[in-house]
């Protein structure tokens, strides 16, 4: 009798898994995609009014305070998770996309609207091949981890000194390229261990939906950051 109440609670368990499963990654890709139609959108029309790109741009403290508060909201959500509230964190996640939006609308006055949209669909096609190898491959890509966190500090490192210090055109696009490398090997690693986390819940409580915008804040990362070396590689100048 306790072996079949045993086997019972197994097939009970993996029915809730393979539910809440498919439903916690759609939910994922639903926020990661919403939120880049936020920051587009909001991109978009900050761009469109001439004043508002002055008032953002031209005046300092705007600027840094737009910056200092997207990193406070990334921490938060990443640091503070089990305390906030469902609901919460996805209003932050929703502000962050939405201040996001509203620097990155420089790109606007920087590059042709076609380039734009062209490495827009060029970073679709790396980062959905890479998001699926990520999702199918049977490698374990952990070790993946540890090198890419490396990598991205010393990327972090080698543009401020470029920068401030070298201010040389050829090195920012070694770094570009190394940018777009980084980000492409994050999207696969980031996309494997969203699976592996979100295996692990058995329904679709708030518990197992934090874990899952969790993992849509780290793929709209690489997202928006893989756009960006790649505008900065294939984006034509105004």
């Amino acid at each position: 009798m306790e072996v079949n109440d045993l086997d019972r609670l197994i097939r009970e368990q993996e029915g809730s898994l393979s539910l809440a499963f498919p439903a916690l990654m759609r939910k994922v890709y639903v926020w990661m995609t919403l939120a880049l139609v936020l920051t587009g959108i909001t991109a978009y029309g900050v761009a469109s009014s001439p004043s508002l790109m002055m008032t953002i741009f031209q005046t300092p403290a705007i600027m840094w305070g737009l910056i200092i508060a997207e990193l406070a909201i990334v921490i938060a959500i990443s640091a503070a998770i089990n305390r906030l509230s469902l609901t919460t964190a996805t209003l932050l996640f929703v502000l962050y996309s939405v201040l996001n939006g509203a620097t990155f609308s420089l790109i606007f006055a920087v590059y042709t609207m076609s380039s734009i949209a062209n490495v827009f669909f060029i970073t679709a096609g790396t980062f959905g091949v890479m998001a699926a190898y990520g999702y199918f491959t049977k490698r374990d890509l952990s070790s993946w981890g540890k090198l890419l966190l490396m990598a991205l500090i010393g990327l972090i490192i080698a543009t401020l000194v470029n920068v401030f210090l070298v201010k040389s055109s050829g090195f920012d696009l070694i770094l570009s390229y190394a940018g777009v490398l980084i980000f492409v090997g994050l999207t696969a690693y980031d996309t494997q261990k969203i699976k592996q986390m979100l295996a692990m819940q058995t329904d679709m409580g708030e518990g197992a939906q934090k874990v899952a915008l969790l993992g849509a804040l780290s793929l709209y990362l690489d997202f928006i950051n893989l756009f960006l070396y790649l505008l900065r590689i294939f984006g034509r100048r105004e």
